[in-house]
């Protein structure tokens, strides 16, 4: 059974469970849920878990889309990192992508398929491994993997890009959207897995 953040005759919000496809097979086990169609207009990593919205009908798809193409669609993560990483920076950065290898890399010239890639992030916790909080501006294909293995800082579980750890999965997870849709702002938030959360400093 899905876990649903938030449903109604246009859109849904719910967590892609990890290892599940976010293009092909969500949509089906929406279907399988709720009924009726349901149209992806944003992606997930195979092997990462998060908030995704999905449209219910083709007009809703296209304003959502719309708000993707004008920048306006905010995605935050939460991750768990290798090291301790600088209390905040930005990260900028040329990616590559050998799709025969399914791997991102970082370059550093312009050349064809070459994409800029640029993220925010804050630091919460520290220690061997250290919690971030990700503003992602771009969403290029394991952005945020590939940008803080690049610095030394591998996401825990990351085999892909570094990590060296038991974890079976990236410890890297979609929690917070915020996009108009009807003429409305909203921001959607799931609840932190326990490995965030159990880092996540409490509020006064």
């Amino acid at each position: 059974m899905l876990d649903i953040i938030y449903s109604d005759e246009y859109i849904v919000l719910c967590i892609k469970p990890v290892g599940i496809d976010s293009e092909d097979l969500m949509p089906q086990l929406l279907s399988d849920e709720l009924g009726g169609d349901f149209f992806p207009v944003h992606r997930l990593d195979l092997n990462v878990g998060g908030l995704m919205v999905y449209a219910r009908t083709r007009e809703a798809a296209a304003e959502l889309s719309e708000e993707i193409r004008l920048g306006a669609f905010i995605k935050e993560y939460v991750a768990l990192v290798h090291g301790t990483p600088p209390k905040e920076d930005t990260l900028r950065d040329l990616l590559w992508k050998d799709s025969a290898k399914n791997k991102v890399y970082v370059v550093n010239r312009r050349r064809s398929g070459v994409k800029l890639a640029l993220l925010e992030y804050t630091r919460r916790s520290e220690g061997e491994t250290s919690l971030v909080e990700i503003l992602l501006h771009t969403g290029r294909s394991h952005q945020i993997r590939v940008q803080f293995s690049s610095r030394g800082y591998p996401i825990v579980g990351d085999h892909k890009y570094g990590s060296r750890d038991e974890r079976t999965a990236p410890c890297l997870f979609a929690h917070r959207l915020t996009f108009h849709f009807n003429g409305v702002c909203r921001t959607f938030e799931a609840p932190l897995p326990d490995w965030a959360s159990e880092r996540m400093p409490k509020e006064d």
